[in-house]
């Protein structure tokens, strides 16, 4: 019978590598084709925050 309240390695913080850990989300609209098109990208939300810090550091220029 499974545990109903759940696994404990869930609870675990994930593990990050990073300088500055990932803490917060952010959400936006986009059009139909735009989300189909960043999905099929190998890993969507690193496409993303790559995409964002280009144009913010384009922006600061």
């Amino acid at each position: 019978m499974p545990n109903p309240k759940g696994n404990p390695q869930n609870f675990e913080p994930i593990k990050s590598d990073r300088e500055e850990p990932l803490t917060t989300t952010l959400s936006f609209r986009v059009t139909e084709s735009m989300k189909e098109e960043v999905k099929a990208k190998d890993d969507p939300p690193e496409f993303c925050r790559r995409a964002i810090q280009k144009a913010l550091d384009e922006d600061q220029e």
